[in-house]
């Protein structure tokens, strides 16, 4: 067989199953949306819509999504409650 071994069937299946596990979901200017927040966050300086400052790491992070999607990333969609 031209030189080429096949992987075993237990490696192929754990090598599948962790490439879709890994796909992106966020976009890379997603993320580093979400990482300018976090890192205003951690400053102190982040400021939520009402102009007060941000105490949640949770809120932080919808923050940055939230801005993300408003400027057209590839971010999921908000789950209906």
């Amino acid at each position: 067989m031209n030189g080429i071994t096949p992987l075993p069937l237990s490696v192929f299946t754990f090598v599948v199953k962790y490439n879709v596990i890994a796909m992106a979901k966020y976009s890379k200017a997603a993320q580093e949306k979400v990482g300018k927040k976090m890192h205003e966050f951690r400053e102190g300086t982040l400021k939520s819509g009402s102009g007060k400052k941000v105490k949640s790491r949770k809120q932080a992070v919808a923050i940055g999504l939230s801005e993300a999607r408003e400027e057209g990333k590839k971010v999921p969609k908000k789950k209906a409650k």
